[in-house]
Order: C-alpha cells, then sequence, then structure tokens
C-alpha cells in the first residue's frame, strides 16, 4: 500500500506531520479528516531507491530484540497498541521493520487484531512470534510475551553465533589452506621443474610424484573447477528433496566432530522454544507444530511430529523423543518429571540453559583442538612440497662436495 506524507494542523491548533498508508491520495485526505484534521496537505512519500532490493538491508536479531523489548515496556506502562506503534514507528531505525510496522498499525486501525497484522508479514514475523503474540493477547499478558520473545531472540541469537564461529574457522583454515598449495602446484613447481630438465639424471621419488600432481592440477584446472562446482550444486539439488534432505541431516547429526556439537544445538533449540511458548500460554500442540517447522534439521522436525502424534493419541512428550535417538536420556527423563509435576516449561528451560553451556564448552574444545590440528596439516602439506622441491638441490650439493 502506498505510503503518503502529510502536513496538518490539529483542532487545538497544534502543527502535525507524519505519514501514513492509504489505497490513494484522496483517501489519505480523507482519513485525516475523519480525524478532525485541518490545513491538510498530503504527497506520495518519495520511493527509497534501495526499497526492495538486497542493499537495503534485513530485519536483524538485535531489531527484534529491541523492538519486542522496548514495545513490552510501552504495553506494560500502559500505552494503548496503536499509540505504543507509532512510537515504535517514529524511533524504529531499521526501514523494513519500520514499513511492516507501519502496515500493522494501519491494519489495526481497520478492525485486525494485532495477531492478525502480524501474521501478514511472515518474512518478518514468524509462526512462533506471531502465535506467542497471540497468546498473550488472549492472557492479557502481552507485555509479558514480548519480554520473553525479547530473551528467546537475544539467546538464539547468540547460539547461532557460536555454531557459526565453530564451522567457520576450519572452512577458513582449509580454504587458504587449499589456495596455498593450489598457488604452489600451478605456479611454484613449474619453475622447479624447468630448472631441473637442465640438471639431467633421475629426481627423487618424492619430486617426481610432486612435479607430476603439479602437471595434473595446471593441465586439469577446469575440469577440477568444474567438478568441484558441479559437487556442491549436486549436493544442494539433493538436498531440496524432501527424501536427500533428510538423509542429509541424519549424517549431518550423526557426523564426526561436528555431529555432537550440532545435536546439543538441536536440543537447546527445541528446548528454549518449547520452554518459551508454553510458559506464555501456546497449547503444546501448536507449539510443537511450530517447533517442528523451525527445528533446522529433517530428523529433528520428524522425531518432534512424531512426539506431536503421540500426545493425540493420549501418551506423554517424553516416550517418542527417547525413541529417536536424538534427544539423550537424561533430556527426555527430565522432561517425563516436568510433565508430571506439571512443570514442564521450567524443566525445558533448565535444559536448555544447561545445553547452552554446553555448547559453548563444545565450541571452544572444538576450537582449540581443530587450530593446532590445522596448523600442523598444513605445515606437513606445504612443508613436505617445498622439501619434495629441494631433494634434487640437496643431492647436487652432496655430489659437488
Amino acid at each position: 500500500m502506498p505510503i503518503f506524507l502529510y502536513k496538518a494542523t490539529s483542532k487545538s491548533g497544534k502543527k502535525l506531520k507524519g505519514d501514513l498508508d492509504a489505497p490513494s491520495l484522496d483517501m489519505a485526505k480523507a482519513t485525516l479528516k475523519r480525524k478532525g484534521l485541518k490545513d491538510i496537505q498530503v504527497k506520495p512519500k518519495p520511493k527509497d531507491i534501495l526499497e526492495g532490493t538486497f542493499l537495503e538491508g534485513r530485519v536483524t536479531s538485535r531489531d527484534m530484540v529491541v523492538f519486542s523489548r522496548q514495545f513490552a515496556t510501552l504495553i506494560n506502562a500502559g500505552v494503548p497498541i496503536l499509540q505504543a506503534l507509532q512510537v515504535m514507528c517514529d524511533q524504529t531505525e531499521n526501514k523494513i521493520l519500520r514499513r511492516k510496522l507501519y502496515e500493522v498499525k494501519n491494519d489495526i486501525e481497520g478492525g485486525s487484531s494485532l495477531y492478525d497484522s502480524l501474521k501478514k508479514h511472515p518474512d518478518v514475523f514468524d509462526d512462533l512470534y506471531t502465535n506467542m503474540v497471540d497468546a498473550g493477547e488472549a492472557g492479557g499478558v502481552l507485555d509479558l510475551v514480548l519480554d520473553r520473545l525479547a530473551r528467546y531472540i537475544e539467546k538464539a541469537a547468540r547460539l547461532k553465533a557460536r555454531v557459526k564461529s565453530a564451522l567457520i574457522y576450519p572452512g577458513v583454515i582449509i580454504t587458504v589452506a587449499v589456495a596455498v598449495i593450489a598457488i604452489i602446484l600451478i605456479f611454484v613447481i613449474p619453475t622447479f621443474e624447468d630448472m631441473f630438465a637442465d640438471f639431467g639424471g633421475a629426481l627423487p621419488a618424492p619430486t617426481q610424484f610432486v612435479i607430476g600432481l603439479s602437471r595434473f592440477v595446471s593441465q586439469n584446472v577446469l575440469w577440477i573447477l568444474g567438478g568441484l562446482i558441479a559437487t556442491v550444486l549436486g549436493i544442494r539439488l539433493i538436498y531440496r528433496t524432501e527424501r536427500g534432505r533428510t538423509l542429509i541431516d541424519e549424517w549431518i547429526l550423526h557426523a564426526p566432530v561436528f555431529g555432537p556439537l550440532l545435536r546439543k544445538v538441536a536440543v537447546a533449540r527445541f528446548s528454549r522454544t518449547m520452554s518459551t511458548m508454553i510458559s506464555s500460554g501456546v497449547p503444546i500442540l501448536s507449539a510443537l507444530d511450530i517447533v517442528s517447522r523451525t527445528a533446522g534439521n529433517k530428523s529433528v522436525e520428524h522425531a518432534v511430529q512424531e512426539a506431536k502424534q503421540s500426545i493425540t493419541e493420549g501418551q506423554s512428550l517424553a516416550e517418542p523423543l527417547s525413541e529417536t535417538g536424538i534427544f539423550p536420556p537424561m533430556v527426555t527423563q527430565m522432561i517425563s518429571i516436568g510433565e508430571t509435576t506439571g512443570a514442564l516449561d521450567g524443566m525445558l528451560e533448565k535444559i536448555a540453559d544447561f545445553y547452552d553451556d554446553e555448547v559453548d564448552v563444545a565450541v571452544d574444545t572444538l576450537t582449540s583442538l581443530l587450530e593446532p590440528i590445522m596448523i600442523v596439516f598444513l605445515g606437513v602439506v606445504v612443508g613436505g612440497l617445498v622439501i619434495s622441491m629441494y631433494l634434487p638441490i640437496f643431492q647436487i650439493a652432496d655430489v659437488v662436495a
């Protein structure tokens, strides 16, 4: 819907200016007149050259945390929702979020609920966010729910950042190692080969192997790059299929080195999301449905869906989770105790806190182990290449001596 800028005078003579969404210029003027304003001047808002492009940016976790906390504070202070949204529109720096909030405010002015208005913007307000807002509105505890959402988003973002740091570091080291080795094989080794051709005589076996490898890489570099690109694209295509994604996600959770870390992340994310939603009044079946869609791993998604089916049949939540092999016995036992005592949300929060700490320890341990391994690997490979190329020179020096 187009946005219009306006200037007007209130009944008390106060000068006002702002913007509003309306289908047309005439409708914008009519809306302002219905509010009792006079001396109305309205014009279309100039379109931002970055609007709708990747250069405009995106709504970050930090933006959502700040918005949720400030919105919760306003609601808790007794400010009406429309007025609170107007305040947030005026002070939100992120252009995308500000535009979405204007649209939400206008929808509410048109008679929609906050839940229905937010649900129209799934790219910013996901199912978890909107369902918790719905529960908060229904229970009259919207400010508490928004504060819980802020804490949830903050902790989820922190967990995601820790995992990224664990995965990016070895990726960068491997990329640098491959680039250094490729440069040596393609540009440095041929120089030595030309020099050795003038020496005559048989070269040492390691030197012959390195020269042969250099020739192969130099002559087939395009094929090698093409093969790597085809492999990556092939994996991406397979991952887009239901069966392929299930198999890859299953392998990821059981992969050496990174598998245990990612399983802990899955448990922490599941527990944190479930705890936040249940404590906010979201029905457990709806919570499980949302958790399964936001799990980020097909194996976890199937496990949660099985748990949902189990509950609809009158069984417990813990039993189907224990059968998946993803959730450790301690987790399922604590969930079972939480179900029995009626404190499932508190127990899930304790599990989430515990596994957040476990992820931190696992990331630190992984980083401390990978760093020397990568350095040794790079040193051995590059050092091996260099030594192989200097062996003939050492032999000539021995003969001369």
